[in-house]
């Protein structure tokens, strides 16, 4: 049987500051557990969130511009809102398929949804953001870090040259046409 108790507010002081805070302790049998209620849960960017300690602060970051999601669990008996979500970003396909996504507060809230089967990784940029020159020598390792290569870099001159090649190429109806008609015609020589 399990026995719930309430106990009154609780004065804790840290650093100076007092701050009022309730306690809930769940009994079993031999398992006491105490939950903290926080009277005043943290807003930041359009999240609610309660610290684990009273006068908890998060540490100064520099956010990145980008994040490099992954799915890591199956989408199979997921709620349809987290397979919309999911599949609005395209990660509804193969799991190693990975997706660049912006950090902007609307993305945020909808990652936030399914942080329990993505993996987001922040990307950042060792040699500096990437020019529109230099985006043909970009590399992005898994661990996130976007690498600017000139050896990465294709010559135009071969993207020149792969364009000719392009037009020779004969596209898919023809060859089961020409495909069809050899099987047809086997001892006819051509």
């Amino acid at each position: 049987m399990s026995l719930l108790r309430f106990s009154g507010a609780r004065v804790v002081n840290a650093a100076s500051n007092q701050v009022q805070c309730r306690t809930l302790t769940v009994s079993r049998s031999s398992f006491s557990r105490q939950i903290l209620e926080h009277e005043k849960p943290v807003e930041c960017h359009g999240f609610i969130y309660y610290p684990r300690f009273p006068n908890q602060e998060d540490p100064p970051i520099q956010p990145s511009k980008v994040f490099m999601v992954q799915r890591i669990k199956p989408l199979k008996g997921r709620p349809y809102w987290e397979k919309e979500i999911m599949k609005q970003y395209k990660m509804d396909g193969k799991r190693q398929d990975v997706v660049i996504i912006k950090n902007i507060p609307e993305n945020n809230q909808r990652l936030w949804k399914v942080k329990h089967l993505i993996r987001i990784t922040p990307v950042v940029f060792p040699n500096g953001p990437p020019s529109r020159e230099d985006i043909g020598g970009t590399f992005l390792k898994e661990n996130g870090e976007l690498v600017v290569s000139k050896r990465l870099k294709i010559p135009q001159e071969c993207l020149e040259s792969k364009a000719e090649k392009e037009k020779l190429k004969m596209d898919k109806e023809t060859i089961k046409k020409q495909c069809r008609l050899r099987w047809l015609n086997a001892w006819q020589t051509w």
